[in-house]
């Protein structure tokens, strides 16, 4: 870094050289003014963009961990239910293999309804509002 003329380099800082020096009785124009807003609003919202998407990663993290949780826990009382219907067979001196059949029926049951309450989430195209906007389309309508 260049040395400033009259200025004793600083020890262990590093002197900060001005990118431009106005005289100190001449004022900025209005247009250096506007383009130091307008750099100053570039640099907020930045800054805002950054502490968003900070926020909303904190947020994703929360919620995926949330949601592992939730999912071990209703599977673990899943398991409990359908040990429940084993014993309960069993106590009713039901055989052991009816008793398994029963319960791979109810999971086969239970993946049946999962497998159906999905079909509709996956027959929406992902970023079908987006793709409309960029093809220009009008939304289709909801049948009445």
């Amino acid at each position: 870094m260049a040395a400033q003329p009259g200025a004793a380099p600083q020890a262990g800082a590093a002197a900060r050289v001005p990118l431009r020096t106005v005289p100190s009785g001449e004022s900025d124009s209005a247009l250096d003014r506007a383009w130091s807003r307008l750099r100053q609003l570039a640099a907020d919202y930045a800054v805002l963009a950054v502490l968003d998407l900070r926020r909303s990663a904190f947020q994703l993290a929360w919620l995926v961990g949330g949601g592992i949780v939730i999912a071990v826990l209703v599977v673990s009382a899943w398991m409990a239910g359908v040990t429940a219907l084993i014993a309960y067979l069993l106590a009713r001196e039901i055989s052991w293999p009816l008793a398994l059949l029963a319960a791979g029926a109810l999971n086969l049951v239970g993946a049946g309804l999962a497998a159906w309450r999905l079909k509709a989430v996956i027959s929406d195209v992902p970023f079908a509002a987006t793709l409309r906007q960029l093809k220009a389309e009008s939304p289709p309508r909801e049948p009445s």
